[in-house]
């Protein structure tokens, strides 16, 4: 078995928080952990220390907070770590071409995808919104590349029929944190080698946007329902109501008959059924501004909304 390594870890949301988690219960040594200055939250705007930087904090580990890597003395700092290795996991900053060269044996990125499939900032939302039957963790030896870089290990899941963006999330980031484990001691030792992608294969998840949450009803259920999933917890799925926009949490595609595409058919303590340009859409859980999600025989209850037309 390898020595243990002196690792450098980078991470910022809940996401990196499981793989830093089985990191710290390792032989191995995590020297620092780097992640995003603080940043306001809350009615109050106070700053607020991320996840990564509390679970740091608590383990005892030091913490690095630059704004960017690219200077000097950033650089000078992290190579006086003398790390064997740096993790990152969703930690949001460039990682400069000179950085990626300071560990004895690179950097090494969990990306929440099936490399090359799903490059880019969103790849567990899109694997959704696509219509994806597998999504999974890919263990990346970094380059200057956006998740270009060759691939050490690879583990897959299958998506359920009622996978959110919130429940693909927690999954995979525990699945990343078990992928890393494995893979360690290959890296360590040399006997795991990376696979180069096959760049012909490759697709682009581009960062969420608010205005892409809007559903357009005429596309069809099937589709807005992954649009829906997708969406949970954030930014999410809405449409306009009243002059409002209602929050669409949960919802599924069924049969039946359609009128214009928005068109509110039915009502009911089973959901709220809206012609879609292809189906119906029946919509189990929603949300007015200002107000706390609720099912639909609540939100019925307090709305009259059937033959209305949203959008």
């Amino acid at each position: 078995m390898a020595d243990p390594l002196r690792i450098v870890f980078a991470g910022t949301p809940d996401f990196s928080v499981p793989p830093l988690q089985a990191l710290l219960k390792s032989d191995h040594e995590v020297v620092a952990v780097y992640t995003q200055p603080d940043r306001p939250s809350g009615r109050g705007r106070k700053l607020l220390p991320g996840p990564v930087k509390t679970e740091a904090l608590d383990a005892g580990i030091p913490v690095c907070q630059p704004a960017s890597l690219k200077s000097d003395e950033e650089v000078a700092a992290l190579r006086a770590l003398r790390p064997d290795l740096m993790v990152v996991v969703a930690y949001g900053l460039l990682l400069p071409e000179n950085v990626l060269d300071i560990p004895r044996l690179g950097c090494v990125n969990i990306h929440a995808s099936i490399l090359p499939r799903w490059r880019g900032a969103a790849p567990i939302q899109r694997a959704i919104q696509a219509g994806d039957a597998q999504s999974g963790v890919s263990i990346m030896r970094m380059d200057k590349g956006l998740d270009t870089g060759p691939v050490y290990l690879i583990k897959t899941l299958e998506l359920t029929a009622d996978e959110t963006g919130g429940s693909l999330h927690d999954r995979l980031s525990r699945l990343g944190a078990a992928a890393l484990m494995e893979a360690l001691p290959g890296i360590a030792d040399g006997s795991l080698q990376p696979v180069p992608q096959d760049d012909s294969q490759a697709t682009y998840a581009a960062k969420l946007e608010k205005k892409e949450a809007q559903i357009d009803w005429n596309r069809p259920a099937a589709e807005i329902e992954r649009q829906v999933r997708a969406f949970n917890p954030w930014p999410v799925a809405f449409t306009r109501y009243e002059n409002a926009n209602l929050r669409i949490w949960n919802a599924h595609a069924i049969d039946g008959m359609t009128a214009e595409p928005g068109t509110v058919m039915s009502a009911t303590r089973d959901g709220v059924d809206v012609s879609t340009g292809e189906g119906l859409l029946r919509v189990t859980r929603l949300q007015m501004p200002g107000k706390r999600a609720m099912d639909a025989q609540d939100f019925i209850n307090a709305q009259h909304i059937q033959g209305m037309l949203l959008g």
